[in-house]
């Protein structure tokens, strides 16, 4: 590489960005020319930053969007077209099909070639191009990768899912935050579900996960909107910060493959870099939903297993646990949180079963308690969606809906979990892929296993002495409010919080 090139540069290269917003607040401009030997007194790197300083010029900021797509033909029209209608175009969109066997070349290439658009007075152009992988072994992170490589010489990267529309000034808003803070490396929107569908069964699921994106959202924006995950539904990357990544961890490409949370890895290592990762305040993408049982753990199941994989201790494979590492501090908690859930609900069950065999169960209205500040935790958190709708309201006071995709959701835990103790060698990628496609039966296991733990420990509790039968309640109701004391006291600290005027 020589100093002609176009378009690279090194990671040490000092480059001030504008973004293409009337929004933008006053530039910080570099020291003036009297001012660099002072700079070269204090910095330790080398001359060149102060010889930057003094001839790079602001210019605006450049955007390269990247859209991987898998099997995207019902979607990806709607992606485009939301791209396409944006306050701020990208300067450039790459969409990169791969391992695709439906009409989503074909769509996409509708779409190719130059598009304009005049925003207050401001002309911005974008070229589409459409690239067609074939059979790609690394699936969506081959595509991202290969997206990236196109994308050198641009200062941002833009990262969108094909089934992933964004508000029509979700690129603004996020170029705007990035350009005011150059020490941000990632940069998430904020995620929801699309609410469209129809069925019972659709709208349950996808009432459901509204609620879990924006209960995961929420936590994020009011832990200083420090983001453990820079989704690929839409973010966007400084390109220093993936080019830091790949010297510090001698990797060819940004994203990894040998990871099934290629996003989540990505985003530990640039907090590792030194950038921060972030979620914005303000900038909105809707996100196709899992609209059937298979495919909704198909899903969650691989999302898991990859959080489990890089916050476990040690090494297992490619891929070192990071325990303590400060983006996984979430992380820990779900699934802490999570264990509380399964025993709560699970030895309630146990012993209400036990207590009404032996007609020793007193009806307490202290157990109402916890019910009703879940409930009005789930309230709360519908009425500060910026899009709720009738069926968010009633999902969450109807308490029901909720404890039924609680459920759900503790099946998927469980069944990462149990795949990862068990060391099973499990592509979840193509598992999740299957599963969308209506194949497998991986998700009736979580009932299996609880109907047969429910069936097992009612027939060791029928061969008990009616003394040991007391003695097992007397110990287990207490062990149980204590657990439940403990998970009613953290849903009420969450509860009382203050939301600071963020919308999910």
């Amino acid at each position: 590489m020589t100093e002609s090139s176009p378009g690279l540069r090194r990671a040490t290269d000092r480059q001030i960005l504008l973004p293409r917003s009337a929004k933008a607040g006053p530039l910080a401009l570099p020291p003036a020319v009297p001012q660099l030997h002072e700079l070269e007194a204090v910095e330790t790197i080398s001359g060149e930053i102060a010889a930057a300083s003094t001839t790079a010029t602001p210019r605006n900021a450049t955007i390269s969007c990247i859209i991987p797509c898998y099997n995207e033909q019902d979607t990806i029209a709607d992606v485009l077209k939301s791209l396409l209608a944006q306050t701020r175009l990208p300067d450039v969109i790459h969409v990169v099909i791969n391992n695709t066997d439906d009409d989503t070349p074909e769509i996409a290439r509708g779409f190719e070639g130059r598009h304009t658009r005049s925003v207050k007075g401001e002309e911005f152009v974008t070229t589409v191009h459409v690239h067609d992988m074939g059979v790609n072994p690394d699936k969506k992170v081959g595509a991202l990768n290969y997206g990236y490589f196109l994308s050198r010489g641009y200062d941002y990267i833009l990262g969108v899912d094909g089934d992933t529309t964004l508000a029509r000034d979700t690129v603004e808003r996020l170029e705007l935050e990035m350009t005011d803070d150059p020490r941000i490396g990632g940069l998430s929107a904020i995620y929801s579900i699309d609410k469209n569908r129809k069925g019972l069964m659709a709208r349950f699921l996808v009432a459901g996960q509204r609620a879990q994106f924006a209960a995961f959202n929420m936590d994020n924006l009011l832990r200083g909107r420090n983001m453990a995950v820079l989704g690929g539904q839409c973010s966007l990357f400084n390109m220093r910060a993936l080019e830091t990544v790949m010297v510090r961890h001698y990797q060819q490409a940004p994203w990894v493959r040998d990871s099934e949370v290629e996003d989540s890895k990505l985003s530990l290592q640039i907090k590792d870099a030194g950038f921060s990762t972030k979620i914005s305040a303000t900038a909105r993408a809707y996100v196709g939903p899992m609209t059937n049982l298979r495919a909704l753990h198909g899903q969650q199941v691989k999302w898991n297993f990859g959080a489990i994989d890089l916050f476990w201790p040690g090494q297992r494979g490619d891929s070192k646990g990071q325990p303590l590492h400060p983006n996984l501090r979430l992380r820990w908690f779900e699934n802490i949180s999570m264990a509380f859930n399964i025993i709560s609900r699970l030895g309630f069950l146990l012993l209400l079963v036990a207590a009404l065999s032996i007609d020793a169960f007193v009806f307490n209205p202290i157990w109402l308690i916890p019910p009703a500040i879940a409930m009005l935790l789930n309230l709360r958190l519908a009425l500060s969606m910026k899009d709720k709708s009738a069926s968010d309201i009633l999902y969450a006071a109807l308490f029901i809906p909720a404890e039924l995709y609680m459920f759900v959701r503790m099946g998927h835990f469980v069944s990462a979990w149990a795949q990862f103790l068990a060391k099973t060698d499990q592509d979840n990628w193509a598992a999740q892929a299957n599963a969308e496609k209506g194949k497998g039966s991986a998700y009736v296991m979580p009932l299996v296993v609880l109907i047969a733990v429910m069936g097992g420990a009612i027939f060791a509790w029928t061969q008990q002495s009616v003394g040991v039968q007391s003695a097992i309640l007397s110990l287990g109701w207490p062990l149980l409010y204590i657990a439940t004391i403990a998970q009613s006291v953290f849903m009420l600290r969450k509860l009382v919080r203050r939301h600071r005027g963020f919308a999910v």
